[in-house]
């Protein structure tokens, strides 16, 4: 049976999308794939309101993650802000890269603030700090913005990497006014595409910095995809179907204009957190509150597997808690394409599974 995905990612899926991968395929290297990447990247540069590069990597967002850590330390360490179970990804992918780091840790359901940041920062010399935008795991939006105003004022040689990966197109992100240098997210939640492929925005001094890292890597390395991207082509094969359904989306995203997107983004994120209040707990800080994902605290003791066993005979589907919070949470997604009546819809059968009154 379909069924409606009411999980972090991947994400529901319109069928206009899924079609515009249908078209015939092309040459990744003939002047109609150039047409198409020339075509979509000043979109993306206009979601995320940045002059400089936005790269497509045929990845999930975990291969750039890599990748920018790899490309940002020269030899100091890099400080990863850790809040969950995806911001402690990227603290372990910078260990076993070998580049030194250390980490700073908050209780699952707080944030990383300022103050905590600026804290670590001025305990050592670092190259870069890394921060996941929102925690899908617990709920969270860290506050990026704040943070690298922070940074940028105290730290300016400090590299600002940014995991977006399940907020990027569903809440704005002011990558040139904000001062990052790196800003990453798969398309398959916020974007709802299928899953595949990594929009990266660098900074032309994160790719200035790269430039003076012994072993860069290749694969994801920035001075590899400047060799082709005023040409509009990638270094390697890149996800051209993918591509095409971006491009669609893109023309979609922007006909529903980004300032109406980031509302109906909220307005469906007070919706559930509201729900929530009513009938169970909300996991996470009230003051960091997620727009695109809610954690809600199993406050009831409802057998979260079998309550998603019950929504998929209904044609919906929602997350259990992540890691150490299986069975002690559950999470909704309200991201991508989904509306304020698909929040609604879900609502309303899981108050009838469950007898909520």
């Amino acid at each position: 049976m379909y069924k409606k995905l009411f999980i972090p990612g991947p994400t529901h899926v319109r069928e206009e999308i899924l079609l515009a991968q249908a078209v015939p395929m092309i040459g990744h290297r003939s002047k109609e794939y150039s047409d198409l990447q020339l075509e979509v990247t000043p979109k993306l540069q206009q979601l995320l309101y940045t002059q400089q590069r936005v790269y497509l990597y045929a990845c999930s967002s975990t291969g750039m993650m890599e990748g920018s850590v790899r490309q940002a330390s020269t030899g100091k360490p890099i400080l990863n802000t850790v809040c969950g179970a995806f911001s402690n990804r990227w603290h372990q992918i910078t260990k076993e890269n070998g580049i030194p780091c250390e980490k700073v840790e908050v209780p699952l359901g707080q944030a990383i603030t300022p103050p905590l940041v600026d804290e670590a920062l001025s305990k050592g010399d670092y190259d870069a700090i890394t921060i996941v935008m929102n925690e899908s795991s617990t709920g969270v939006m860290n506050p990026v913005q704040e943070i690298a105003a922070l940074i940028h004022e105290k730290y300016p040689d400090v590299l600002i990497l940014v995991d977006a990966v399940s907020c990027m197109a569903g809440v704005k992100i002011e990558f040139d006014a904000w001062g990052l240098d790196v800003c990453l997210a798969g398309v398959q939640k916020c974007f709802a595409l299928p899953p595949g492929l990594t929009v990266c925005a660098v900074s032309d001094r994160a790719r200035e910095r790269a430039k003076q890292v012994q072993y860069p890597g290749h694969y994801f390395a920035y001075a590899q995809m400047d060799k082709r991207y005023d040409k509009g082509q990638t270094p390697a094969t890149p996800a051209i179907s993918l591509i095409q359904a971006l491009n669609k989306q893109m023309d979609d995203i922007l006909a529903e204009g980004l300032e109406n997107r980031w509302k109906r983004h909220q307005e469906m994120a007070a919706y559930v957190q509201d729900w929530a209040r009513r009938y169970f707990k909300l996991f996470s800080d009230e003051r960091y509150l997620s727009p695109t994902l809610t954690n809600i605290e199993n406050t009831r003791g409802i057998n979260v597997a079998w309550l998603n066993e019950e929504l998929g005979k209904r044609g919906a589907m929602i997350s259990n808690g992540y890691g150490d919070l299986k069975e002690k949470c559950f999470r909704i997604a309200h991201m991508g394409d989904l509306t304020l009546d698909d929040l609604k819809w879900l609502t309303a059968q899981i108050e009838d599974i469950l007898g909520l009154n």
